[in-house]
């Protein structure tokens, strides 16, 4: 820390019964309150360098020699005032960048200035601050938070300004060197400045790295690792050790409940607005991070938005975790903000399309002369487009897998409308999902939660399931579950024996596991369509998981499957069953195995006289 020494006269100011005065054989004849202070000088020191005092003390002219000169609103207050008498007596002070600010203010309230005296207060403290405080990070740093408490007057006598400007400059010219005590050693420290310039407040901090910012020069990384950890600082919720500043601890005593939330909002749109434009930037969990804030803080939708704009961008870096954000614990609607997420996604959507990997046949028809150089060029910008939609696609395969997982914590909610749950289940492209068991296990927790749901809600909720992806384990667990409508059952026993079936493109033995579903044998033949399905009964509680082991089928009675199945037959939707789907996918030789009743007995009773035909065969 750089200091500065004014004056070589002792200090001789002393206290007597709570009033200050100096030592010297000529008696006072100057009295002056400064707050609560009152001292007792001499005119003639004071006046010849302060121009205010002269012309106070030439309008008391004719008052009487006991009368006591007021300065209440002088800033720094009597410790700043009794530095700037005792340069008046000559007496050695001491000036830093801990009381340039104070002492500054001071003297300009008090006017002196060169008008007044040659070589007086206010032109040495000006030559100080720019010789020697802007010179210095720390001195520099010291000097702007301290310009807090007399912000009008510094913003007036450019303090602060040059302040700010010498801080974006310093970390301009080197973004990832420290500067040390001396100019000519620099300590390689990656974001040495972002710890320092956290301990501002908002608007100075603001102002910093919005001319940072504008320079261009600071990579848009250091940026953003910058705001992470001012917001990790200054916002509830964002600490690591979930303590909050010292600082702000102290500001927020004196804030009454409402004053506190509004400071903090004010705080974290800011942070959004410096949010750097480049992808990647920022970690896709700090934005998470700030998000919930904003929610729980009542943010403008605007920064929210833009907080979801830019999640989305990088949405395949996130955490199912990271998607629950919390709606206010006030509102009466669902747990999490669905809405938010469905924005995130879609504009992950938005910004995933694939590039052209060939080129249009115009170019094809180019002159025929052309360097072996140009040609590695076409072929290398051509790999760098495939390069770009694989990593295209497997960033939606990521996604994918991520938003199964958040729909199945969401299913939970009682309070989650089933529309907005087949909204974002719908918005992942097709090809995305390999297997829809993750998609199964939505839709067995919603309906477990939700047992309020008529048949046509069940229906219109498994329309987003494709029983084609589902593995064994999902199959079994699903031919068991009595909360699914009944033609999804047999949607499930028809394709997973469709599989089974398929083998070289020749019908053969069906599995044992698809046999125990399908087949099992009674004395009655007249019931035996009825009898196959009597392994489905009662689903399993609601669980994270599930397996075959974990399932127990008990056999229901003969007489409520014929009244379930006769039911199902009255109401069923045609279009759960994707005929023609099936009919374009498969081979030929699976066409006629396709083409089955609609009926959910009669689809029963072809399985069996197909599994019976090949038996017979071997």
């Amino acid at each position: 820390m750089k200091f500065m020494k004014l004056g070589n006269r002792p200090d001789t100011f002393f206290t007597t019964e709570a009033i200050r005065s100096v030592s010297s054989e000529v008696s006072t004849d100057l009295q002056i309150q400064v707050h609560n202070s009152l001292y007792q000088l001499h005119k003639f020191p004071l006046l010849s360098k302060c121009l205010r005092l002269q012309k106070l003390c030439s309008s008391l002219k004719d008052t009487s020699e006991h009368t006591v000169i007021l300065l209440p609103d002088l800033p720094g207050g009597a410790e700043a005032f009794e530095v700037c008498a005792k340069f008046c007596y000559g007496i050695t002070i001491t000036l830093s960048s801990l009381n340039i600010v104070p002492v500054r203010c001071a003297a300009e309230y008090l006017q002196m200035s060169d008008d007044a005296d040659r070589g007086n207060l206010v032109g040495k403290l000006e030559l100080f601050f720019k010789s020697c405080i802007l010179r210095r990070w720390k001195d520099t740093l010291v000097t702007l938070q301290s310009t807090r408490n007399y912000s009008p007057l510094c913003e007036e006598l450019g303090i602060t300004g040059r302040c700010i400007d010498a801080i974006a400059t310093a970390i301009i010219a080197s973004p990832t060197q420290a500067v040390t005590s001396s100019h000519s050693r620099k300590a390689a420290t990656k974001n040495w400045w972002a710890g320092d310039i956290s301990e501002l407040g908002i608007d100075h901090y603001w102002r910093v790295m919005v001319a940072v910012k504008s320079a261009g020069i600071v990579p848009n990384k250091l940026i953003g690792e910058a705001l992470r950890i001012y917001a990790r600082k200054w916002l509830p919720n964002m600490s690591r050790n979930g303590q909050q500043n010292e600082l702000e601890a102290d500001d927020s005593l004196s804030e009454s409940p409402t004053e506190a939330p509004v400071k903090h909002r004010l705080l974290m749109e800011k942070i959004v607005s410096l949010l750097p434009t480049e992808k990647g930037s920022v970690s896709c969990s700090f934005l998470l991070k700030l998000l919930k804030a904003a929610n729980i803080l009542h943010a403008s939708t605007s920064s929210k938005m833009d907080l979801a704009r830019r999640i989305g961008l990088q949405l395949e870096e996130a955490s199912v975790d990271g998607l629950l954000i919390p709606l206010d614990s006030n509102s009466s609607g669902t747990l999490y903000d669905v809405d938010i997420v469905m924005a995130m996604l879609e504009e992950f959507l938005l910004q995933g399309q694939s590039p052209a990997t060939s080129p249009p046949r115009e170019k094809l028809r180019c002159e025929r002369r052309r360097s072996r150089s140009s040609e590695n060029v076409e072929f290398e910008v051509q790999e760098n487009s495939r390069r770009s939609s694989s990593a295209s696609h497997s960033s939606k395969l990521r996604v994918a897998k991520l938003i199964d997982g958040y729909l199945q914590e969401i299913a939970r909610d009682e309070n989650l409308p089933m529309k907005k749950l087949i909204a974002i289940a719908e918005a992942v492209p097709d090809f995305a999902r390999l297997d829809h068991d993750d998609l199964y296990r939505v839709i067995d927790i919603y309906l477990r939660v939700h047992p309020e749901l008529d048949k046509n809600a069940r229906k219109q909720l498994c329309r987003i399931l494709d029983c084609k992806k589902l593995s064994v384990e999902a199959c079994m667990h699903a031919a068991q579950n009595e909360l699914l409508p009944l033609r999804v059952v047999v949607q499930v026993l028809f394709f997973e024996h469709s599989r089974a079936a398929m083998s070289g493109g020749q019908v053969t033995e069906l599995p044992s596991n698809i046999k125990a579903l399908l087949a099992k044998t009674t004395a009655r033949g007249e019931d035996r369509d009825a009898l196959k399905l009597h392994h489905i009964g009662t689903a399993t509680p609601l669980e994270d998981g599930w397996s075959i082991s974990r399932l127990k089928c008990p056999a229901t009675k003969l007489a409520t499957l014929k009244t379930k199945l006769a039911e199902e037959d009255n109401d069923m939707d045609d279009d759960l069953i994707p005929r023609d789907v099936l009919m374009r996918s498969a081979s030929s030789r699976f066409k006629a195995l396709c083409s089955l009743p609609k009926k959910p007995k009669r689809i029963i009773s072809k399985l069996l006289a197909m599994n019976r035909s090949a038996s017979e065969r071997n």
